[in-house]
């Protein structure tokens, strides 16, 4: 069973590498086993909470996206996208927004603490919280949702944002699904082997406590960040206590087993300080040398990331697109060619079980579904150029006229005026095949 596997990366910074080592890395080994459906993105959306200075958000959004593809992201395997360049996520986050409890974003831990520092300080409450932080875990559901991910690797402090998630999820699906599971309710891992590196001065590596080492800084600077890591006073030849420095740990975090315990052995018997950051400065110029060129060359060349951007925001939306269309008719926004009237000019659903869902595909051209009365997909049609086309199409199949379905192979089309209008799913076997064109004829069968 494939899994799919849903992170984002807020882009209101420069990654460093604490980063790397606790969230790149083990994101970008994740994504190349062979049971994993990967969607990567980087939260520019979730960035304009934070941040207000629009150059900043667009650099982090330049050097975050070639970090990850620098570092060996394969953008073939895992779907790579810009937030901001997939539009059916802020509608996807209105439609949850008006299923969510106020009183349930009011115990969201930012919000919270937002309030409490407020209340501490003599202040309004609410002084300088803006919506964006209020509703901030309803977007963060729709990223979720959107691509109904199964799994969302987080750190403890986002776990109750996963838990929220599932709550809408559930909400909505209650309220709309009309017994269907419209949305994959998904499941926060805690990735609890992943390193926490410390920084320059033991704390943990953070931007915050301006004690990072920068991910692709050149040599001459990763050095000098470096020979600032804060040690004891041991001199020269008096043995050194590796499981107490911080130097051996950040060591640790990139040496293969043989060349920690050689470095180990070598503390203990009294290597100075200073040879120690040169080997701690080797191994890394090594692990980052070849990723750092790459890195570069992308820096350089801002347009080709525009593309390989566009092209995974394409693939993100050829799932995101035609789901929202679903939702969208599961709460009523639907066109009104499903409706047809009767006796006395009151309107009343087609008392056909089909019903059809019409979208708009990333490439502008329209299509649309036929589901039957279970929500399950029966035809997806080709594309039209315009919405009037396709609606003929849909009119067409809903008239009673005679079906022209044709099989092929492990499925079925159908066709008219001597041209194929759409296709089914491929079924198991030909048993499934003849019950799914007995189903598509119910469905369309003319009422009496």
């Amino acid at each position: 069973m494939t899994t799919r596997i849903l992170t984002g990366i807020t882009t209101t910074g420069t990654p460093h590498l604490g980063n790397y080592a606790g969230a790149i890395r083990p994101a970008i080994i994740a994504s190349r086993a062979a049971d994993a459906d990967s969607f990567y993105f980087l939260a520019d959306y979730h960035a304009l909470i934070k941040c207000d200075e629009p150059a900043r958000i667009q650099r982090s959004r330049l050097e975050i996206a070639a970090t990850w593809l620098a570092l060996g992201l394969d953008v073939n395997k895992a779907t790579f996208y810009r937030q901001s360049d997939i539009p059916e996520i802020p509608e996807l986050c209105w439609l949850l927004t008006c299923v969510a409890g106020k009183g349930l974003l009011n115990r969201a831990h930012a919000y919270k603490a937002s309030v409490d520092k407020n209340v501490e300080q003599g202040e309004d409450p609410d002084a300088g919280i803006t919506m964006g932080l209020f509703s901030y875990p309803v977007l963060m559901a729709a990223d979720i949702l959107m691509f109904n991910a199964h799994k969302v690797p987080v750190g403890r402090d986002q776990i109750q944002h996963v838990e929220m998630a599932r709550d809408i999820g559930q909400r909505f699906n209650h309220l709309f699904g009309q017994g269907k599971e419209l949305f994959t309710l998904p499941e926060a891992v805690i990735e609890e082997e992943v390193a926490t590196l410390p920084g320059l001065d033991g704390r943990k590596m953070s931007k915050s406590y301006d004690n990072t080492i920068p991910l692709f800084g050149t040599a001459k600077q990763l050095k000098e960040a470096i020979a600032r890591i804060v040690t004891d006073s041991r001199a020269p030849g008096e043995p050194k206590d590796a499981d107490g420095s911080h130097l051996f740990t950040l060591y640790q975090a990139f040496a293969s087993q043989a060349q920690q315990v050689e470095f180990r052995a070598e503390l203990e018997g009294g290597l100075a300080w200073g040879e120690a950051k040169n080997r701690l400065f080797q191994l890394l110029d090594n692990e980052l040398g070849e990723a750092r060129e790459r890195y570069n060359a992308l820096i350089s060349k801002p347009a080709d990331l525009e593309d390989i951007l566009l092209a995974g925001a394409a693939k993100a939306r050829k799932i995101a697109t035609p789901f929202l269309g679903e939702l969208r008719e599961a709460v009523g926004l639907r066109s009104f060619r499903e409706q047809v009237q009767v006796a006395g000019g009151e309107k009343k659903k087609a008392a056909k079980s089909a019903r059809f869902v019409s979208f708009r595909d990333e490439d502008g051209s329209f299509r649309f579904r036929l589901l039957d009365a279970a929500g399950e997909q029966l035809l997806l049609s080709k594309s039209f150029a315009d919405g009037k086309a396709a609606g003929q199409a849909s009119k067409r199949l809903q008239s009673g006229e005679a079906l022209d379905v044709r099989a092929e192979g492990q499925a079925f089309s159908v066709w008219l005026d001597g041209e194929s209008v759409g296709d089914s799913p491929a079924f198991a076997d030909a048993a499934a095949l003849d019950i799914a064109i007995a189903r598509l004829r119910e469905a369309l069968a003319p009422q009496e």
